[in-house]
């Protein structure tokens, strides 16, 4: 499995709303094609209303390369940044743990 855990710092209030519902759009699209995207979250950050972690989980690196080419993924990447005064990627290593079946 290969994984990304994100964090996204959001302008101000309205540009966080905006960020959210661009999320949302892009997030139908990951659940409706990508069966390779085992688990793809978004969470806001208790007393950090401007803060937002994705955690993203793949079948493989091959899937999370399909993920980024996708039409949507590649628009969401574009217009996220209208929204956002940083952005922290990790790339993640599976170790061990419970989750899903693969």
């Amino acid at each position: 499995m290969f994984g990304l855990m994100v964090r996204f710092t959001c302008k101000d209030e309205e540009a966080a709303a905006g960020f959210d519902a661009l999320v949302a759009r892009t997030g139908e699209q990951i659940k409706a094609h990508e069966p390779g995207t085992l688990i793809y979250t978004v969470h806001r950050v208790e007393g950090r209303p401007l803060e937002r972690i994705f955690y993203e989980l793949y079948r493989d690196e091959a899937a999370f390369q399909a993920h980024e080419e996708q039409d949507y993924v590649k628009a969401f990447l574009t217009g996220r940044e209208q929204y956002l005064s940083s952005t922290e990627v990790d790339r993640l290593d599976f170790v061990s743990g419970k989750g899903v079946a693969v």
